[in-house]
């Protein structure tokens, strides 16, 4: 399928690996160019230099818990791309832990980056957004169903799903569409050191295929390539939706 992407422009955050760099991969493939931010420099530019670099790819250095990064990534975006055709927007997962245990420095520190920060970053996009542009949110399945020892994503996932629901009601008349993807079990870092963080790696991961449907963690290919279609022309009358990508983990429908 041809997903008309050629010559569209994107930014994407959190995308230096895994998910983020996932979507990039898959929009760069079929023809768009992307501006990825990270937190961390080398991380940025062997996503960059793995991607082409320019002019498909570029990078910036960016933090979303910071308040003057919304701004500062937009205008980057623009003069590196050209336009902008949408956005993938992820933010690092919150601390571990669960509700009990969670310091309250944690809870302000992600409503401050994951919520805040995602907030921030849609104001200062939709006035460059035109007919045809979408905006994705890497959300979670906590959205549905609260993982166990996430109790900070748990809180704040539901509310950007919530906020994303709201968003499409207000861009639709204008064109823009707004939607959240809810990755499950995918064999990324961040999957890793929570399987870690278990005692026994291995015995985590196999315990967590087992309730899987298909039995495995998905790819992180698996992942981009539903995101880069959900950004895209293709996709044109998809909005306010959560799409799971979940190997069917979600019991609910």
């Amino acid at each position: 399928m041809n997903l008309g992407l050629g010559g569209r422009g994107y930014l994407l955050t959190g995308a230096s690996r895994g998910l983020g760099f996932a979507t990039a991969r898959a929009l760069v493939d079929d023809g768009a160019r992307v501006l990825l931010s990270a937190r961390k420099p080398h991380d940025v530019s062997a996503a960059v230099d793995a991607l082409g670099g320019a002019p498909s790819a570029h990078g910036s250095i960016a933090d979303l818990g910071d308040r003057g990064t919304a701004g500062r990534l937009v205008a980057e975006s623009l003069e590196a791309l050209g336009r902008l055709d949408g956005a993938l927007i992820s933010v690092g997962g919150p601390a571990p832990g669960t509700v009990l245990e969670a310091a309250e420095d944690d809870w302000r520190a992600a409503v401050d980056s994951v919520l805040l920060g995602t907030v921030r970053l849609i104001k200062a996009l939709v006035p460059h957004l035109g007919d045809g542009a979408a905006i994705g949110l890497v959300l979670s399945t906590s959205v549905r169903e609260p993982i166990t020892h996430l109790a900070i994503s748990n809180g704040l996932r539901p509310g950007l799903a919530m906020t994303a629901k709201a968003l499409a009601d207000e861009l639709g008349p204008r064109g823009i569409r707004v939607l959240g993807l809810m990755p499950g079990r995918i064999a990324t870092d961040r999957i890793i050191e929570l399987d870690e963080r278990s005692g026994d790696a291995e015995a985590a991961r196999t315990a967590s295929e087992a309730a899987i449907p298909l039995r495995r963690y998905g790819r992180p290919e698996e992942f981009g390539r539903v995101a880069a279609f959900a950004l895209s022309p293709a996709a044109s009358y998809l909005t306010g939706v959560m799409i799971p990508v979940d190997g069917g983990a979600l019991r609910s429908l």
